[in-house]
């Protein structure tokens, strides 16, 4: 049994996101499998580095299927890319040690998050961007990222109600570069609760707007209330750019 290891781009704009559903096909697994099916007559069921929302893209998801299949991997390349959507793209296939997973063997993830700063919207990026008008203070919102820098209780940034399993996440680097009218945030960390990013994008944006104040992170870490934190933003400036592995 081979172990077959993915690297995926896709635009999540037409998808329900990266899991499967039963009522659905239309989801980025779904659509993969759907022709890992056509290319090996198995039934393969491909393992995500983790979920995606939908409407989210990604440069650098990861996947993995295991496959009785001996063909040639440049082959499995071209097959998978010449039938699957084109807004789902495979960017490299790697046979890799049966033990790999792509989820548990995960150390880290890397997001980019796009912002319109502009009254205006673009025609062109508003798929990939979320237009905010009002004018942001980016000093402030740094002050604000190095107090979410670090190891902290992250439950209060995401959409979770509770859970069994340790809610504590370190983020690596939390950054901010201006590009004209385009924000772009990166975030990188060891890993991410339900909606994480996209809270704390919320919370940052009111920040900078000067609707809550810099201590209201402070709040959320001690508080552990998610109606404290900022609004979720929308899914579609929010890319999965990299997931780590030792």
């Amino acid at each position: 049994m081979r172990n077959i290891k993915l690297t995926i781009e896709y635009d999540g704009k037409r998808y329900l996101g990266w899991q499967r559903l039963g009522d659905s096909d239309n989801t980025i697994q779904g659509k993969i499998e759907n022709i890992l099916k056509q290319m090996t007559t198995e039934k393969i069921e491909i393992i995500g580095s983790g979920r995606t929302d939908a409407g989210t893209h990604a440069r650098g998801q990861i996947a993995n299927f295991k496959t009785e299949s001996t063909m040639e991997l440049a082959k499995m390349l071209e097959f998978m890319n010449r039938y699957l959507p084109r807004d789902i793209i495979i960017k490299k296939v790697e046979e890799v040690p049966e033990r790999f997973h792509s989820r548990y063997n995960a150390t880290g993830k890397k997001y980019s998050y796009y912002i319109w700063n502009d009254a205006i919207p673009s025609a062109f990026e508003r798929q990939y961007t979320f237009q905010y008008a009002k004018k942001l203070d980016i000093d402030r919102m740094n002050k604000a990222c190095s107090l979410l820098i670090g190891s902290h209780d992250f439950i209060g940034f995401s959409s979770l109600k509770k859970s069994k399993k340790s809610t504590v996440r370190t983020i690596e680097e939390l950054s901010i570069q201006r590009e004209g009218k385009k924000i772009h945030f990166t975030f990188v960390g060891d890993g991410f609760l339900h909606n994480m990013v996209r809270i704390i994008m919320g919370t940052l944006l009111e920040i900078g707007a000067g609707t809550m104040i810099v201590d209201s992170i402070e709040e959320v870490f001690e508080s552990k209330i998610r109606q404290y934190a900022g609004e979720t933003v929308p899914s579609q400036g929010l890319f999965l750019d990299e997931v780590y592995y030792r």
